[in-house]
């Protein structure tokens, strides 16, 4: 299971790395494990302003239906393109070609209090 240290989690399985005030955020590699083969990702919040833990959208796997929970307050900014003709990116490069969103995010700070790739791995075993 692949758990990058320089980014942070939550215990909803989504990841989030901060550039300035702008928040890149996808689903992490044991989250897309669990689902297996992603078929279909629904998120039409683009433009929205949502609050910490809020759903911005869901992710369609062979098995299920899993909803996608914002990390942090903030208004979602960009949803990746690629994903509507290419949603097993999310498979196969969880936190790159696959990320799902960019947000700018209310509070900075919000995002150190999140989990660090320690306390993740930890978290799931």
């Amino acid at each position: 299971m692949n758990v990058p240290s320089n980014l942070r989690y939550t215990k909803d399985h989504e990841w989030i790395s901060l550039e300035g005030n702008v928040a890149t955020i996808g689903i992490t590699d044991f989250a897309q494990g669990e689902l297996g083969d992603i078929v279909y990702i629904d998120i039409s919040t683009k433009g929205k302003i949502l609050a910490a833990e809020e759903i911005f959208g869901t992710v369609e796997a062979v098995k299920t239906v899993s909803d996608l929970f914002l990390p942090v307050a903030g208004t979602i900014l960009e949803i990746n393109p690629a994903l509507e003709a290419q949603p097993e990116l999310v498979n196969s490069d969880p936190y790159g070609s696959g990320w799902m969103i960019k947000m700018s995010v209310d509070n900075v700070s919000d995002v150190e209090a999140l989990l660090s790739a320690e306390n993740y791995t930890a978290l799931v075993g």
